[in-house]
C-alpha cells in the first residue's frame, strides 16, 4: 500500500555527510554554473537509493504529470534557495520519497565519455538542464512516503527487473534512456563495491 507524504510535516534540517569526491557540488547551483562556465538554465539532481538486498528505489510518476505512469529515481531541479546542489538533492529526496539523506557516496558517471551529468530540456525544449545523480544512503528507519501530486507508487527493483522493465507480470517502464543509463551505471558501481569488499 502506498503511503502519502503528509503535507503538514516540515522537511528535516538536512544534516548529512558526503564523500570528498562530490565536494564540488557543495555550492549553490548558480555558483556551480558560473564556476564551470556553463550556460544551462539550471541544474537538477537524482538520488540513487539501494536497500540491503541491492534493489533500487523507483517512483512511478503521477498519471496527470508529464511522462505519466513512467518510473524514475527520486529527484528534481535545484532551487535558488538550496544552500548547495547537495542540499537540493536532500530536499528532493525528502519531498518526493519522504526519506532523510544520511550520506552521499558518489556521483554517477552517466554523461558523455563517462563524465557525470546528463543534459536534457524541459517540455517545450526551450530550457536546458544538467542532471547530476548521486548514490546516497538514507537514515535508518525511514519509510517511503510519496507526494501524490508527483508520484503514485514505488517499488524496490533488482538490476534484472530494471533491465527488463518488469516485475513479474507488472511493467515498470522507465521515463527515458537517460534514466535507464544512470540506473545501469549505478548497478555497475554497486557491483564494483561488492568485489572490493570481497577482496579486502
Amino acid at each position: 500500500m502506498t503511503e502519502n507524504h503528509p503535507t503538514e510535516i516540515p522537511p528535516p534540517g538536512f544534516t548529512f555527510t558526503f564523500d570528498d569526491s562530490v565536494s564540488e557540488w557543495n555550492v549553490n547551483h548558480r555558483e556551480w554554473l558560473k564556476t564551470h562556465d556553463k550556460t544551462w538554465d539550471s541544474l537538477a539532481t537524482g538520488s540513487v537509493v539501494f536497500d540491503a538486498a541491492d534493489r533500487i528505489l523507483l517512483l512511478q510518476r503521477a498519471p496527470d504529470d508529464s511522462m505519466p505512469n513512467k518510473w524514475e529515481i527520486p529527484g528534481g531541479a535545484c532551487d535558488d534557495q538550496d544552500e548547495s546542489v547537495l542540499c537540493g538533492c536532500a530536499r528532493e529526496l525528502w519531498e518526493e520519497a519522504g526519506l532523510e539523506l544520511r550520506h552521499i557516496r558518489r556521483v554517477i558517471p552517466d554523461g558523455f565519455n563517462g563524465q557525470p551529468g546528463a543534459v536534457f530540456t524541459n517540455r517545450t525544449g526551450q530550457r536546458f538542464f544538467c542532471k547530476f545523480s548521486f548514490q546516497v544512503d538514507v537514515k535508518p528507519g525511514c519509510e517511503v512516503k510519496l507526494d501524490p501530486k508527483e508520484h503514485q507508487d514505488f517499488v524496490w527493483a533488482t538490476e534484472e527487473e530494471v533491465r527488463g522493465q518488469a516485475m513479474g507480470e507488472r511493467k515498470i517502464p522507465l521515463t527515458n534512456s537517460l534514466m535507464a543509463n544512470v540506473i545501469k551505471k549505478a548497478f555497475e558501481l554497486r557491483k564494483g563495491d561488492e568485489k572490493e569488499d570481497e577482496q579486502a
